[in-house]
């Protein structure tokens, strides 16, 4: 073995080379059958504690499951009032195990009706607080709207105006900075519909009137620490647009080095949709979709959240679907691109390896 090592040098450097390439590769979708490694590092801390409910199903009495019912409850999935919390019980019941697949047809999961290492990631993901499934949402194949599709009416020039409170604020990030994320973030519905978005310095007077909320702040949906729920907003024509004051906010990942950092811009191209009278999308990709983890971004608006907001608003004279479709396609076609590159890499790995083998 030793003499390989010396006669070989080069190749050995080629299949190290090699070897390190697969990690420049986009990640591929989970299928059914693959192992998820659940990690907590990235999860509320009471979310986290989910990991324990891991592989139970129908019959199972599990310690805290109650704890899960209450966080489907809360996102839709259960229809029990709330004022009947104390009746949640430990046993996974058929009524629980309706709500599990529920919860894994509107994330497109596969549909086993048991808490598998996929669903339990999907739970602890870090997400919009906005339920996903209730009376007051409608849905649609893959976007949504809020019950009776409500929307903002103010003729056919419609201009509306945002604040941001002078006291409910974060002060590791200039306000100066936080008005240039959220302009870039309306400005990206506004290129698709014609409404327009101005800021005005009335914070009592606003349309849309957002902040940064510690805790139990007022509205009934209290905030839950770091991760958990980030924000929420609600729909037309209400204009609250709701932070959570207890997350690391960031604009750039480069000067936030945080596990637990969150993209500002992200969630506020998200929560604008709500404000705007979008529910949330099962399209992994939409904005819209209700999860997003920590340091990643997605700001750019898709097929699915376009089709959304045009159906309530019609379409922005200058919006041409071609750009869009461009964009995707290109986008597509690099993933495409990317995977192919990762398996002609893993076939002249192989290649190599039995080659020193065959040396030997």
């Amino acid at each position: 073995m030793f003499p390989l090592f010396g006669n070989c040098s080069f190749l050995f450097f080629f299949l190290f080379f090699f070897c390190f390439l697969p990690r420049l590769c986009f990640p591929t979708k989970i299928t059914a059958g693959q192992a998820t490694v659940i990690t907590t590092d990235d999860h509320n801390a009471t979310w986290h504690n989910f990991t324990r409910f891991k592989d139970a199903e129908k019959g199972s009495h599990v310690s805290c499951i109650s704890e899960l019912k209450k966080y489907f409850q809360q996102f839709g999935y259960l229809s029990i009032p709330n004022n009947q919390n104390h009746n949640f019980t430990d046993v996974f019941d058929a009524q629980f195990e309706s709500a599990v697949v529920s919860y894994q047809q509107k994330f497109e999961l596969s549909i086993t009706g048991k808490l598998d290492s996929e669903t339990i990631l999907t739970i602890m993901s870090p997400r919009c607080g906005v339920s996903d499934i209730s009376p007051t949402i409608h849905a649609t194949k893959h976007f949504a709207y809020f019950y009776g599709r409500p929307r903002w009416d103010r003729g056919s020039s419609m201009t509306l105006m945002y604040a941001f409170s002078s006291t409910d604020m974060i002060d590791y990030i200039s306000l100066p900075k936080i008005k240039t994320v959220f302009k870039r973030s309306f400005s990206k519905w506004a290129s698709v519909i014609p409404v327009n978005f101005t800021e005005i310095d009335n914070y009592s007077s606003a349309n849309i009137r957002i902040g940064f909320f510690r805790g139990n702040h007022g509205d009934g949906q209290p905030f839950d620490g770091v991760l958990g729920v980030l924000a929420h907003a609600f729909s037309p024509e209400n204009g609250r647009f709701h932070l959570d004051k207890d997350e690391t906010w960031a604009i750039d990942f480069e000067k936030v080095k945080s596990k637990t950092a969150i993209d500002l811009e992200s969630v506020a191209t998200h929560e604008i949709g709500h404000i705007l009278g979008l529910a949330h999308s099962s399209i992994k990709e939409a904005v819209m979709y209700p999860s997003l983890k920590p340091r990643s971004r997605k700001v750019n608006l898709k097929l699915d959240d376009v089709e959304g907001i045009q159906a309530l608003y019609g379409s922005n004279p200058n919006f041409k679907y071609s750009s869009l479709l461009a964009y995707e396609n290109s986008y597509n076609k690099a993933i495409n691109l990317n995977q192919r590159s990762c398996s002609w890499t893993f076939s002249i790995v192989v290649v190599v390896f039995f080659s020193l083998f065959m040396i030997t």
